[in-house]
């Protein structure tokens, strides 16, 4: 839950804004440079946030699968690895293209 928390925070603090400016003036005001890296940003943390439903669906389905397995099977390495395994496919599909 706190990586979708922060999935969703980068969204309305790093995306959110340049969007806003964008959509008030017509057009891209900021720096050229600029624009490349907030589109990937974007791409970035809205991937990052659906992954991060999918992981906790996923983790939700197994406890309730197999609720006496659980504990076993999700350990906190395991939860970790699946959160950075998230970020890390996010990244790559946003800032890769660049």
């Amino acid at each position: 839950l706190v990586s979708l928390f922060m999935s969703d925070l980068m969204v309305g603090l790093v995306v959110m804004p340049p969007a806003m400016l964008n959509q008030l003036y017509g057009h891209w005001v900021l720096w050229g440079d600029f624009c490349s890296l907030w589109y990937s940003f974007d791409v970035m943390c809205c991937s990052a946030s659906i992954l991060n439903l999918c992981v906790i669906s996923l983790d939700r389905y197994l406890l309730i699968i197999s609720p006496l397995k659980y504990k076993l099977r999700m350990t906190s390495c395991r939860a970790l690895g699946l959160i950075l395994a998230t970020w890390t496919l996010a990244a790559l599909a946003s800032f890769l293209p660049i």
